[in-house]
């Protein structure tokens, strides 16, 4: 179909839309509302996206730099650090997650006695806060009094404290993460592959298909749009990673987050290199969703 076809298509559609009165009635009444969550999403982006462009202060908006502030905040060695630590984080997380959590939605897919109890009992560290999550791992962590720390060096793996290292501190950090979040991975997967209609493995079976290629031909492929929103959301999650950092590391563990929030609102001395890294962070996160949603075939609509 040509772009001018598109756009007559298109054009006829909302011709259609608006020319039902009950429609038409029905888009004004929720117009308001779409006003609402458009000032209020994209005033703070747009305010941002203005003060990352001037030497901007917390009190006034200064001359305009232009791109001044994302260039010294690519030189600055804090929001690097932050950058690395957040997509290491981000991919080792999601991809543990999502293998994790694709076993246990698979084993938990199965009928078995006790299989509601079990369901219930994976989700439980989900339901833990965030803070309360790193917490209580923290105080596992510790030098001094900490089982994990204690078994560690016990079993000659590490021969330093975990929380005085941070490049420790990232990796305890990505376990916790995998410990907190695979259920909720587990539980959107477990969602798609009961959509899977059985009588599709009936047939596979009875044309000789084993578990292996049921897995590779049948389950990945009806699963693929459970996958792409499940990684999606954990990716946008894990990106923007702020409370699991500073609460499990004492401030220590510095991410894109972070920085942000050191730089516009902690020192306020970087206040322009602190919204340059914000817009950074809406940017690229508006970036990664489009990649899932074109790059990996994420389906937004019924028809082309």
């Amino acid at each position: 179909m040509t772009t001018q076809a598109k756009r007559k298509r298109r054009g006829g559609i909302l011709r259609e839309e608006f020319s039902n009165p009950e429609r038409r009635l029905a888009y004004y009444m929720v117009l308001p509302a779409l006003l609402i969550i458009l000032v209020v999403a994209f005033f703070p982006v747009v305010s941002s996206i203005w003060l990352s462009l001037h030497q901007a202060t917390v009190t006034n908006t200064g001359a305009f730099v232009g791109f001044e502030n994302y260039v010294e905040m690519f030189q600055n060695d804090d929001f690097i650090e932050g950058l690395t630590n957040t997509v290491i984080f981000t991919v080792a997380s999601v991809g543990l997650e999502f293998i994790i959590g694709l076993a246990i939605a698979l084993a938990i897919n199965r009928a078995f006695r006790g299989r509601g109890l079990v369901r219930a009992a994976v989700l439980v560290p989900w339901a833990f806060p965030t803070v309360i999550s790193a917490v209580m791992w923290r105080l596992m962590f510790q030098d001094q009094v900490g089982i994990i720390n204690y078994v560690a060096n016990a079993l000659g793996i590490i021969s330093q404290p975990i929380l005085s290292d941070r490049t420790l501190l990232l990796i305890a950090a990505i376990l916790v993460d995998v410990w907190k979040t695979t259920p909720f991975m587990a539980l959107l997967l477990l969602a798609g592959l009961q959509v899977i209609p059985g009588d599709v493995y009936e047939a596979a079976k009875v044309d000789g298909a084993n578990v292996l290629q049921r897995f590779f031909s049948i389950t990945l492929p009806l699963l693929k749009p459970a996958i792409l929103v499940a990684v999606l959301f954990r990716t946008l999650d894990a990106y923007r990673v702020y409370d699991l950092f500073w609460a499990m590391s004492n401030r220590e563990l510095e991410s894109l987050s972070t920085f942000v929030y050191k730089a516009v609102r902690v020192s306020q001395l970087l206040f322009a290199q602190g919204n340059a890294a914000a817009v950074f962070v809406f940017v690229t996160s508006f970036l990664i969703a489009l990649l899932f949603i074109k790059g990996f075939g994420m389906q937004t609509s019924t028809g082309d």
